[in-house]
């Protein structure tokens, strides 16, 4: 800072400069040169660009000629062809109040019912919305929101019966240093990351696919255990051969957007790890085929080549997956706080809680109900819009591996 700028005070004079127009190289460049010979300090910068047009606003402290720095301002602006206002205040800008949360809005298509119902529910709160920027625009159109003065539990619980009501999926996190950490993404496998169940694909090779299939559905309603339920079906497939297990392999759909998760956050040194009540004889070879750091899951008995209709060692069930996913996070060194867990039923929901982040995948609706946030959407790769991720990112960093 020049020694002839005065330290800004609270009381201090400030004036804001603020140019719309069409956004064009060099905008910024040409004001601050505008400015440079009047020895001010620039206190505050904000820049957006919506479709085109750009709104940039600077904050500085006040010259000891106002009238010169005005009209060298006006007179850049009428070069670039674009509208200016000059503001009189004093200080900074007002601090940020405290309670401040990160909120992830996904819409297919987002209305402005939406918005109007969120963003109302958020002043009703005591909150207000600092920023606004536009993460995606497909598959989904995703905008992270940044609050302040709310509390960030009460704003969860607001914002979801609101998102519910409009047909959205919204997420709240508490904004602070810990967001910067690194993170462990823990995911479920069946109907999650993969379309379909494991289990009922290999009951097509039994024959008894619908008998699996009515269990399954039970288990993931919550009806019934899920031990007893995993049971139940195992034994159905006594005596299917073990290359069964090459084909329904081989016949895996991931969901879409999955390889582009798993990818982009790897790059960002996110790490992975597979909680699933499925099959080892699945998971390791999906783990090893997508680069995941940790995995759980049951294990088929084979006898001869074939299944037996049993499960080796004990059942990972609901309380297994949140162990799992306290134990891959004591491994890798990072706080349950920077955990995402993601699931889609019943035997998720330990799990779910357990994360920093739980996220309910296209789930039943009891599951929906009790998980922190969802995402209602056929797209996996939207789970990083809630982390703050854009769409443009992931696109940059994909485009940077290819050279």
């Amino acid at each position: 800072m020049s020694a002839h700028v005065p330290a800004l005070h609270l009381t201090s004079p400030t004036l804001l400069l603020t140019l719309t127009g069409p956004d064009r190289s060099g905008v910024s460049t040409r004001l601050f040169a505008s400015l440079e010979p009047f020895e001010v300090e620039v206190v505050d910068v904000e820049q957006l660009v919506v479709r085109g047009r750009l709104v940039l606003s600077v904050l500085v402290s006040l010259p000891e000629d106002v009238d010169a720095l005005e009209a060298a301002v006006r007179a850049t602006a009428t070069e670039l062809g674009m509208e200016v206002e000059v503001e009189h205040g004093v200080g900074d800008n007002r601090p940020r109040r405290v309670g401040r949360s990160q909120v992830t809005l996904l819409g297919h298509p987002l209305r402005p019912a939406a918005m109007t119902a969120l963003t109302s529910r958020i002043k009703a709160a005591g909150g207000n919305i600092d920023r606004i920027l536009r993460l995606a625009r497909y598959p989904v159109t995703a905008l992270r929101l940044e609050v302040s003065g709310a509390d960030p539990d009460v704003l969860q619980v607001e914002l979801a019966a609101a998102a519910f009501e409009h047909g959205v999926d919204v997420a709240v996190e508490e904004r602070g240093i810990l967001r910067h950490a690194q993170r462990l993404v823990v995911m479920d496998v069946d109907s999650t990351l993969i379309q379909g169940e494991v289990i009922e694909m290999l009951a097509e090779h039994a024959g008894c696919a619908d008998e699996v299939a009515a269990v399954t559905e039970s288990a993931m309603r919550g009806e019934i255990d899920f031990e007893e339920s995993l049971r139940q079906r195992v034994a159905r497939l006594e005596g299917v051969p073990a290359s069964a297990l090459d084909d329904v392999y081989a016949a895996l759909e991931y969901t879409p957007g999955a390889r582009t998760m798993v990818r982009s956050l790897k790059r960002l040194g996110y790490r992975f790890a597979l909680v699933s009540g499925g099959f080892t004889q699945i998971i390791e070879r999906i783990a090893a085929d997508l680069g995941i750091d940790y995995w759980a899951a049951n294990e088929l008995e084979l006898v001869d080549g074939r299944l037996t209709g049993g499960v080796v060692g004990a059942v990972v069930d609901r309380a297994g997956k949140a162990e799992a996913l306290r134990r891959f996070a004591a491994e890798a060194r990072i706080g349950l706080k920077n955990t995402v867990a993601v699931g889609d039923w019943a035997n998720d929901l330990d799990m779910l809680a357990a994360a920093g982040l739980g996220i309910a995948f296209n789930a039943k609706p009891m599951v929906r109900d009790q998980a922190q946030t969802s995402v209602n959407v056929p797209y996996l790769d939207s789970v990083m819009y809630l982390l703050g991720i854009t769409r443009e990112e992931v696109e940059a960093a994909d485009a940077a591996e290819e050279e």
